[in-house]
């Protein structure tokens, strides 16, 4: 009963939550051609005209009357994610939604929504981590609108934001969040790169390769981090690549496992500060060291970036051809997440002649 409850609590804010975006609306053009209209606020979605025209042209996105509407939530983030694992274990939690299948993270509108849902895992024994969420995709139920959460970050990132959503319309393989993630950050990333190339503004080119360097070296930090873990742990790994926790070959919590855990994560906030250094002191993830980190918070960056290797070689592999690739991308989507994951995993630059994906 009380599962039950939860979940009925969950889709009425869903409902609600999505149904606020959807009756606050305002055209784009009408803003634009508007008096009243901050200049701020005209000059970002001029931007945003931009990048939509360029995502059709150039990208081969399906714009299809996406962003063509703006809506202001009145807070910094649309959504809140909560994610969870196991004490000892990095194996994520799974939800199960219609239509999409079974996704690692479930989404509030709101801040108390999030926590009180977050707190219900943490009284399970669960790692639990909330990560505010800037833009979603609604995979063409409805025609995304433009959000303050996310328009007014610099160019390279708005861009990133931007064309990964599209990209979830693009290519999008049901139960697998790590595919459709990486998928969508490595067409989010490229198509910001080629869009600044485009626009001769090396400034914010620069800006933005340094970020994407800063963000490879934490996320190989993360991904050093999580396999330690992972070791000490005893996971498994399932056929199709999913870390599960293993089975009676854990050590008993009782002989030092947390003491030895934290000790772990000690040390990638030690490394992660000696990075900062090294960025001339970025500020970019100092909330990763100022606060406690625990499993469901490396897993967020997993789903995102594991992929991403395999599909920057597809990518190369195609000529960096978009068409090609989206279409290559697609077929792998049809696969079991077993073959995709092992195909993403090889070196598909060398065998991609051969290769049916």
């Amino acid at each position: 009963m009380v599962s039950g409850c939860r979940t009925f609590s969950f889709y009425a804010q869903a409902i609600k939550g999505q149904y606020y975006i959807l009756a606050h609306r305002q055209e784009v053009r009408k803003l634009l051609a508007d008096p009243r209209t901050p200049q701020r606020l005209k000059h970002r979605l001029e931007v945003m005209e931009n990048l939509r025209s360029f995502a059709a042209e150039k990208l081969r996105l399906p714009v299809d009357g996406h962003y063509l509407k703006y809506v202001d939530v009145h807070r910094p983030f649309v959504v809140w994610n909560v994610e969870a694992a196991p004490e000892f274990s990095m194996q994520p939690a799974t939800w199960w939604y219609p239509l999409v299948g079974s996704l690692e993270y479930r989404g509030y509108f709101s801040w108390p929504g999030a926590t009180n849902y977050a707190a219900y895992f943490r009284r399970k024994g669960y790692d639990v981590a909330v990560a505010g969420v800037q833009a979603y995709s609604t995979l063409g139920w409805f025609k995304d609108p433009v959000l303050n959460t996310f328009l007014f970050d610099p160019d390279g990132e708005l861009a990133e934001t931007l064309f990964h959503e599209l990209a979830h319309q693009q290519v999008f393989a049901h139960s697998d969040t790590d595919f459709n993630e990486a998928f969508a950050t490595t067409v989010g990333q490229e198509g910001a790169r080629r869009w600044l190339q485009s626009r001769g503004d090396a400034t914010g080119l620069q800006d933005y390769l340094d970020h994407l360097r800063r963000n490879d070296d934490f996320v190989h930090l993360v991904m050093k981090t999580r396999l330690r873990l992972e070791t000490l742990f005893g996971d498994e790994r399932t056929e199709d690549g999913k870390v599960k926790a293993g089975r009676g070959k854990r050590k008993d919590p009782g002989d030092g496992l947390h003491q030895q855990k934290q000790r772990i994560y000690a040390e990638f906030q030690k490394q992660l500060a000696a990075l900062k250094v090294s960025w001339g002191g970025s500020t970019e993830f100092d909330d990763w060291l100022a606060r406690p980190i625990n499993n469901a918070h490396l897993n967020s960056v997993a789903a995102y970036y594991d992929l991403v290797p395999g599909f920057e070689r597809l990518l190369a592999a195609n000529g960096g051809d978009l068409k090609k690739f989206y279409g290559a991308a697609d077929r792998l989507s049809h696969k079991s997440k077993k073959e995709r994951r092992e195909l993403l995993k090889a070196d598909l630059t060398s065998r991609h002649k051969n290769d049916p994906a």
